[in-house]
C-alpha cells in the first residue's frame, strides 16, 4: 500500500473529487469561521488537554480489545477481536466527537448545541456533551427513530436537551438532519450544529474524523502491546464517523479494511441504504458525495433494522476511499444483522447495537472462509441497550 492516502481534505474541504461546501453564499463565512477557529483550536495545549482529560476520566477511554474466543471457537476460522466502543459513557463512539464539538461551540461562543439523530445515541452523546460543558442542546430525530429508540429519546430529555420530533417524509435520518439544518438557518452565529457523522459541508467532515480517529491510534497501541497483527478492520457503515475512526491511522498499512452497509429488507429502492453500493454521486446536505436518488437528483426513502444506518449519502471520505480501492464496502440484510446480535449476545454475554451487528453478521461470515491463523478486529460501536425493545418487539418475545 503506498502511503498516497493521506485521507485530508484539501483547502476547499474535498477528499479526491468528494466533500466541499455546498451552501447558499450567505452561510459559507460561518463554516468558514467554524474551519478557520478548529484549525487553531485543535492544536491548543489546553484545549487538548482538556479533551483528553474528559476522554479518560469521563468517556472511560482507553476502550478495551477484546478477544471474542466463544465466538470465535464457535465459527471456526479466523480469530475475532472487538474494539469496545459499546463500553464508552453514554455506550457508542459517538461521545469521541461530541465533547470535541461541544469544547469547541463554547470556547467559539456559541450559545447552543443542535444536531439530528438516528439511533439516539449521537443525540445522547451531544446531550451529555451539552450538560457536562454547560451549554443549552436541541436534538431533532425522526417519528419512526423516536418510536423505536425511545429508552434514548428519554436519556436526551433527562439530559435536559429539547427533542424535535420531525414528520416529514420518511420520519427517520434524512429529515432529521434536514429540519436540523432548518433550525441551525434561523440562529447560525449562536447555535453550533454539532453533525453526528462524517458528512455535511467542510469542515465537518474532517473535524469528526480527528476527533473519532483516537479508536484507530489505541488500536494500534493495543494490537503492539499484545503482538497482534490484523488481517482485516472492520464496521458498519451508516454515515461513516465510526469507520473512519477505525481505519484512519491504518490508512498506509496494507490492512485490507471492509465498511459494511445495510441492505435493509432488498435492494429495491427504499428498501435499503447501501449508499456506496448502489448510489451514484450527487449532492445532498452541502456535500457532493454518493447518494440514493431518483432520476432528477432527489435523495430516495431508506429503511434500516439499525435507526443509525438509514442515511441515502456517506461521508466523503468514504466516498473517496471506495473509488481509490483503499476500503472494500459489503452489504448485510436485517435477518442477517439481527441474527449476529443474538448470536453476540448468547455466545459472548455482549449485546450489540444493531448497526454494529452489521459489521460482526459479516465478520462471522468472512471468519469462516478464512484459516485460524488470520485476525479480523471488529469496531463495536455500539451497545444494544437502546435495541432491546425493538429488537422483542421483531421477535414477537413478549
Amino acid at each position: 500500500m503506498t502511503k498516497e492516502i493521506t485521507n485530508t481534505p484539501n483547502k476547499e474541504g474535498y477528499f479526491g473529487e468528494y466533500g466541499g461546501q455546498i451552501l447558499p453564499p450567505e452561510l459559507k463565512p460561518v463554516f468558514d469561521e467554524i474551519a478557520e477557529q478548529y484549525q487553531k483550536i485543535k492544536n491548543d495545549p489546553d484545549f487538548i488537554k482538556e479533551y483528553n482529560e474528559l476522554l479518560k476520566n469521563y468517556v472511560g477511554r482507553p476502550s478495551p480489545l477484546y478477544y471474542a474466543k466463544n465466538l470465535t471457537k464457535k465459527i471456526g476460522g479466523a480469530k475475532i477481536f472487538l474494539k469496545r466502543e459499546d463500553l464508552n459513557h453514554t455506550g457508542a463512539h459517538k461521545i469521541n466527537h461530541t465533547l470535541g464539538e461541544a469544547l469547541l461551540a463554547k470556547k467559539m461562543g456559541k450559545t447552543k448545541l443542535l444536531a439530528e439523530t438516528g439511533a439516539g445515541q449521537h443525540g445522547v452523546a451531544l446531550a451529555t456533551a451539552a450538560a457536562i460543558v454547560g451549554i443549552n442542546c436541541e436534538i431533532h430525530m425522526g417519528a419512526i427513530d423516536i418510536a423505536k429508540q425511545m429508552p434514548n429519546v428519554m436519556k436526551i430529555k433527562m439530559l435536559g436537551a429539547k427533542v424535535i420530533e420531525v414528520n416529514d417524509g420518511g420520519k427517520s435520518l434524512k429529515e432529521a438532519v434536514d429540519s436540523a439544518f432548518k433550525s441551525f438557518l434561523k440562529d447560525p452565529e449562536n447555535i453550533f450544529f454539532g453533525i453526528g457523522s462524517v458528512v455535511g459541508p467542510h469542515p465537518y467532515p474532517m473535524i469528526v474524523r480527528d476527533f473519532q480517529s483516537i479508536i484507530g491510534k489505541e488500536v494500534k497501541g493495543q494490537i503492539e502491546e499484545r503482538d497482534i497483527k490484523p488481517d482485516y478492520l472492520m464496521a458498519c457503515v451508516g454515515g461513516g464517523s465510526n469507520a473512519i475512526g477505525l481505519f484512519n491511522d491504518f490508512l498506509d498499512t496494507d490492512v485490507k479494511m471492509i465498511g459494511v452497509e445495510p441492505a435493509g429488507r432488498s435492494f429495491k429502492d427504499g428498501d435499503h441504504a447501501a449508499t456506496l453500493t448502489l448510489g451514484r454521486p450527487g449532492e445532498i446536505h452541502g456535500m457532493f458525495t454518493y447518494l440514493l436518488q431518483d432520476n432528477e437528483g432527489n435523495p430516495l426513502p431508506v429503511h434500516s433494522i439499525a435507526s443509525g444506518l438509514d442515511y441515502p449519502g456517506i461521508g466523503p471520505v468514504h466516498a473517496d476511499l471506495k473509488d481509490k480501492g483503499r476500503v472494500e464496502y459489503v452489504t448485510i440484510n436485517d435477518k442477517e444483522a439481527l441474527d449476529a446480535f443474538l448470536e453476540l449476545t448468547k455466545t459472548e454475554g455482549i449485546i450489540p447495537a444493531l448497526e454494529s451487528s452489521h459489521a460482526v453478521a459479516y465478520a462471522i461470515k468472512l471468519a469462516k472462509k478464512l484459516d485460524n491463523n488470520k485476525t479480523i478486529i471488529i469496531n463495536l460501536s455500539g451497545r444494544g441497550d437502546k435495541d432491546i425493545d425493538y429488537v422483542i418487539d421483531i421477535l414477537n418475545l413478549k
